[in-house]
């Protein structure tokens, strides 16, 4: 007799597990523990199989019965249905190796997170995860129009995030031409879109690019009494001017305060830096590493050691002593950059590497970490040097101009 939904529903596990049959092949079993599974008994090429059809009551007893019909057509026609299902399967996994989702975490994890500081890359992810996934994840990279990344956009930019949708295109820029590299993708669709995306607002960082009105800054800096670890990146800030979520993150492993020498990534750069450390640098680290040293970072959040200082502290610390509108933690990058090569004399592409971006020769080849470092090490320190004068307000404050450095540009 066929079953019904009723014996379904009215089946109890036992000690042992027991089968209750249907017509044609279909059967359930009941385990003593777990779901009931749906089952066909077949023979193919003279062979008896068995074939799953899933499990009760995720399939009821018609959508069962329909699985069953499904694979004795196929029967009839000479075809085994569990081979079938494999086939299926097989070609569902390389569909799945070539929807965008997979090769952007591909490129994720073969390129990016390998070229750029961790915050960096994985604020990129997530834009990936939000913006991209929900949208065009699941589809064929091969098979994504410039349309579809059109209207993809066009969502964010109506959410009000202009910056935000420029960012994503690049994003997606990169891993389509990885998708290409690699086989699965025959052009980019991103690049039929210049111009076609509002502008995004240039974001202005406030800095002080005035020598007159450094003074005031630093010694603002210097009477700040907040969290130790904020009062020290600030100081740092000013005298090394790298990018704010690379000074944020700064770790005790990277730095060799013996050598006065600090290893890291830059986030955007890609090419490791070595810094070299000016003595007061060296002086501010030594006197935090008694409160921070024995964790990973050297400005750690007041709310967990193990993880880095907000990207807002600094800024906070600023606005509270007065400079919301005029010096921002991006702000001492414009700062140094400003002073020593137009006021000072500097070569800029000493300037360039350690605000960490890349520099090349005459052939177009990126310099190493170690480029310029002696020309660096002696900018570093003047520079330290030329801040200390200005905090003096009696002394009679005389540019440091590139000196020995000259001789080599």
């Amino acid at each position: 007799m066929p079953l019904t939904d009723a014996e379904i529903r009215a089946l109890k596990p036992g000690e042992r597990p027991f089968k209750r049959y249907d017509e044609h092949g279909l059967f359930i079993e009941v385990p003593p523990f777990g779901a009931l599974r749906w089952r066909f008994r077949y023979k193919f090429a003279g062979k008896a199989k068995l074939m799953s059809l899933g499990t009760y009551p995720a399939v009821r007893l018609k959508a069962a019965r329909t699985a069953r019909d499904d694979a004795r057509d196929l029967l009839r026609k000479g075809i085994d249905p569990s081979t079938r299902r494999q086939a299926e399967k097989r070609a569902q996994a390389r569909a799945g190796q070539r929807s965008v989702e997979a090769v952007a975490r591909e490129w994720f994890e073969a390129v990016h997170q390998k070229a750029v500081v961790a915050t960096h890359s994985g604020r990129n992810l997530r834009r990936l995860e939000r913006y991209v996934f929900p949208k065009i994840g699941r589809r064929a990279i091969g098979e994504i129009e410039p349309s579809d990344v059109l209207a993809l956009l066009r969502g964010i930019e109506k959410a009000g995030k202009l910056e935000t949708g420029h960012r994503v295109k690049t994003l997606l820029g990169h891993v389509f031409r990885y998708g290409i590299a690699t086989g699965r993708a025959k052009r980019d669709p991103t690049a039929d879109l210049k111009g076609l995306l509002a502008s995004a607002e240039t974001r202005h960082h406030p800095a002080v690019t005035d020598p007159s009105e450094l003074p005031g800054l630093l010694r603002a800096i210097d009477g700040y009494t907040g969290y130790p670890p904020t009062v020290a990146a600030l100081k740092l800030s000013a005298l090394l001017f790298v990018r704010p979520g690379e000074m944020r993150t700064m770790e005790w492993a990277s730095l060799r305060l013996d050598a006065a020498e600090w290893n890291y990534r830059p986030s955007k750069g890609g090419i490791p830096l070595l810094v070299p450390l000016p003595t007061q640098a060296v002086e501010i680290l030594r006197e935090l590493q008694p409160l921070t040293g024995l964790g990973t970072y050297v400005f750690p959040s007041a709310r967990g050691r193990g993880r880095p200082m907000s990207e807002n502290t600094v800024n906070a610390a600023l606005h509270r002593m007065g400079y919301k509108d005029q010096m921002s933690a991006h702000g001492f990058r414009a700062m140094a950059r400003t002073i020593l090569v137009e006021r000072l004399g500097w070569d800029e592409r000493y300037v360039e590497m350690q605000l960490g971006h890349a520099v090349r020769d005459a052939n177009g080849r990126a310099y190493n970490r170690v480029t310029f470092l002696d020309q660096r090490r002696e900018m570093l320190q003047s520079w330290a040097d030329y801040l200390d004068g200005l905090r003096d307000p009696a002394a009679n404050v005389v540019p440091i101009r590139a000196g020995s450095a000259a001789a080599v540009r």
